[in-house]
């Protein structure tokens, strides 16, 4: 091509969700992104959290993958097509080898992203991030008050440093993107959360008011992490206060259940996308189809099998059980507003130790985010009558 033809050329730049290269991973089942927990501890004590063990807890941390194994893993991922991975935890900053650990993957060619509240962000982290910067960083926002974050986290001092390691990361230029919890030690102050977060984060937030249950089943600490669920009401309240949020499940509302289920004899627990695009490997090296499916059956060790092995006959294993059991067959598989509910089999287990297991609670959240849509839907078909009169 001539010189003055390449100076004519018009370039276009493509979001990265838009790119074609996902529709042929899909197409050959290629695992293009992960997530790697590389601790289960934490330095926070939060009361909703479903994973965290004490920061000092020396049989967790014996338990934690080697920087070795982590990159073996690693070099199986990549050669399976990955090309996407999520540092995460408990607070993955806790590991004394994380810098070490995050190089390895940026080297691997891997895009890398990473889950963490802040409050450890220290020089060393911000060198590391200015040299080799991530895809980008996500923080989760407990609230915007001393009194409301550490109700939250329960240790005195973490709003300070989660302010600061926060403004670090800006400050810098690092890639920072804040979500928030919706729970009831900081109900009162989500609208100043909100704010917040979009204040620095304008192209990206979200907010989740449901509450899963504990990995480790621990009754005293999912007995506190059911004290803080919102109630249903409450719930909506709280989307419907959020115009971006609950516009989004307006336009949706005709939509509840994805059209290639909609199949009234198929027995199959598992809809989802679980296991079609990536996957979760576990602290101490265990395969899961997504970060909150821990049943047994659904689990495989990393150790002692090959990653594509795990991937290529485990997954299918996993996604063809089915159910007769009629609690499921007769409520949530047949329920027309199912994709307003958080019942999922990984769910359903924590919440009922059965994969398909009723909750009550779920069902109860779908049926009041249900009501209001069709409240909403009526009011908006009154307003364009209005109108057209």
């Amino acid at each position: 091509m001539a010189p003055g033809k390449l100076k004519n050329k018009i370039t276009t730049s493509i979001p990265l969700p838009q790119y074609k290269i996902w529709d042929l991973a899909r197409a050959k089942n290629i695992p293009f992104a992960f997530d790697l927990e590389i601790t289960a501890r934490c330095n926070h004590d939060c009361r909703h959290c479903y994973i965290n063990l004490p920061a000092n807890d020396s049989r967790a941390q014996e338990a934690e993958l080697s920087v070795a194994q982590i990159a073996d893993i690693a070099d199986q991922a990549v050669a399976m097509g990955s090309l996407w991975v999520l540092l995460t935890g408990g607070e993955p900053l806790l590991r004394r080898d994380f810098g070490e650990i995050y190089m390895m993957l940026k080297r691997k060619g891997l895009l890398v992203s990473v889950y963490s509240n802040a409050c450890l962000v220290s020089e060393e982290h911000l060198a590391l991030f200015k040299k080799s910067p991530p895809r980008h960083i996500e923080i989760t926002v407990y609230g915007v008050t001393e009194q409301t974050y550490e109700r939250v986290t329960r240790r005195p001092g973490s709003f300070r440093c989660f302010q600061r390691g926060m403004r670090m990361l800006l400050d810098n230029g690092i890639s920072v993107r804040l979500k928030a919890m919706a729970m009831r030690s900081n109900v009162l102050e989500l609208p100043a959360i909100a704010a917040f977060c979009r204040e620095y984060t304008r192209d990206f937030f979200r907010f989740d008011p449901m509450l899963h249950l504990r990995f480790d089943g621990n009754p005293i600490r999912n007995a506190e992490i059911e004290s803080q669920r919102l109630s249903p009401e409450e719930i909506v309240a709280v989307e419907q206060s959020d115009s971006e949020r609950f516009n989004v499940m307006k336009n949706n509302c005709d939509q509840f259940i994805f059209p290639e289920h909609e199949h009234p004899d198929c027995r199959h627990l598992f809809r989802c996308g679980t296991g079609r695009n990536g996957f979760t490997v576990s602290p101490e090296g265990n395969f899961h189809l997504c970060s909150s499916l821990r049943h047994r059956d659904c689990v495989v060790d990393l150790k002692r099998i090959p990653l594509a092995e795990a991937w290529k006959k485990f997954v299918p294993q996993v996604l063809a059980q089915t159910s007769d059991n009629p609690e499921f067959t007769a409520k949530c598989r047949a329920c027309p507003i199912i994709n307003l509910c958080l019942w999922c089999p990984a769910h359903a287990h924590l919440e009922t130790g059965r994969l398909d297991g009723w909750s009550d609670y779920f069902c109860q959240v779908a049926h009041a985010r249900a009501k209001a849509l069709q409240a909403a839907a009526q009011e908006d078909g009154s307003a364009a009558n209005v109108e057209k009169e």
